[in-house]
């Protein structure tokens, strides 16, 4: 990818990437398509049909940003350049971009994976792709797609590799609780809490029984309660910061040991509705000596990417609806629509995310606000 030459815009950044096609044979500029696919995906198109009328009507519009002087392609040629982009070229340029709305501050990130169930690398093999979240700004910081033959184990540690994640504490489901991905946080100058469960059974039994017969050792528990819906949650928080007993020589072959281990932690959720209740307890371990109220809030924070960016991709952006099947064209597109739920995010007002969606689809000054934004 080329030099971005200090150009912040998202518009500088597209001028950055590397052209697939052979160079003597370009009508349309790349930065021109990938331009009029986010606009037009910004303002509500689902697939390349619709990008191609949504050009034709804004034609005028896109010529304030960058020449289009050979008008808007057909949607065959749309479709074979998403096809044929490097997606992990694409993906880079998207993280050097979002790298430039971030805070300085550290925040909590959470890594959790996502399929898409109709957008699909071979009939059997539906796009899931990793994504990272800055729970405090709410924005997308990366993604990674998980290979056919792979698995998210495989494909967190390749995001956590690209990603600056000074200062953050990192967490991850228990499909990331492994040794080797705890190592790679810690080498990224972050911290890590991870879910803890039977894919560790040695280690999540010996959590379990600690916290069964000795969480009076820990303190008195924080407690938060959510009422909404009909629903009573209450939730409460241990933390023990004894983990000697953990981090000591292995007692059997393969026993995992995890590098930096500060805390173990556990919560405990009871549930009340319709006259019912039940009662759920998950574990974690943490290179953090953090406090229960933290621990609170960055398993809150967690779960926050499943109603503030699953959610709103199924819903505001039809994600499970995409049809796209063949070659880099998924991946392309799940890129975009990272992009652009991070523009609409971004934008000024109290509007709901389907009204900001509609208004850039109707007011040319918002959209042009939303695309040429720098910080």
């Amino acid at each position: 990818m080329a030099a971005l030459s200090g150009d912040r815009s998202l518009i500088g950044h597209f001028s950055a990437l590397e052209d697939p096609r052979q160079r003597s044979k370009v009508i349309y500029p790349l930065p021109e398509i990938m331009l009029l696919v986010l606009c037009a995906t910004l303002s509500g198109a689902e697939d390349f049909v619709e990008t191609r009328f949504w050009g034709r009507e804004k034609i005028r519009f896109l010529r304030t940003l960058l020449p289009y002087a050979h008008g808007i392609p057909s949607h065959d040629t749309l479709n074979d350049v998403l096809n044929a982009l490097d997606p992990e070229l694409f993906s880079a340029c998207f993280i050097s971009w979002v790298d430039g709305l971030r805070e300085d501050e550290p925040d909590i990130v959470a890594f959790d994976g996502k399929t898409s169930r109709r957008a699909k690398r071979g009939e059997d093999h539906p796009l899931h792709v990793v994504s990272a979240w800055a729970t405090r700004q709410r924005l997308v910081l990366g993604q990674q797609a998980v290979g056919t033959k792979s698995n998210e184990i495989i494909a967190i540690p390749l995001l956590l590799e690209r990603l600056r994640l000074t200062g953050a504490l990192v967490t991850i489901d228990a499909m990331g609780c492994q040794t080797k991905i705890a190592q790679t946080i810690i080498d990224r100058g972050a911290d890590y809490l991870l879910a803890l469960k039977d894919n560790q059974p040695s280690l999540a039994n010996e959590v379990a029984l600690f916290f069964e017969t000795q969480s009076q050792t820990c303190g008195g528990p924080f407690q938060t309660i959510d009422n909404d819906h009909g629903r009573i949650e209450t939730r409460n928080h241990w933390v023990c910061h004894d983990v000697a007993w953990l981090t000591t020589d292995r007692r059997f072959p393969g026993e995992p040991r995890f590098p930096g281990l500060k805390a173990i932690a556990m919560v405990q959720a009871q549930v009340e509705r319709d006259g019912k209740t039940s009662i759920a307890r998950r574990f974690f371990l943490s290179s953090m000596p953090l406090d229960t109220r933290l621990l609170a809030r960055a398993v809150r924070a967690h779960w926050g990417i499943e109603n503030r960016l699953h959610w709103v991709l199924d819903v505001v952006f039809h994600d499970d609806l995409m049809r796209l099947r063949t070659e880099h064209g998924p991946k392309n597109m799940a890129t975009i629509k990272h992009m652009a739920m991070n523009l609409i995010r971004s934008a000024a007002g109290k509007d709901s995310l389907k009204v900001r969606r509609k208004a850039a689809g109707w007011n040319h000054q918002y959209l042009k606000q939303i695309i040429t934004r720098t910080a």
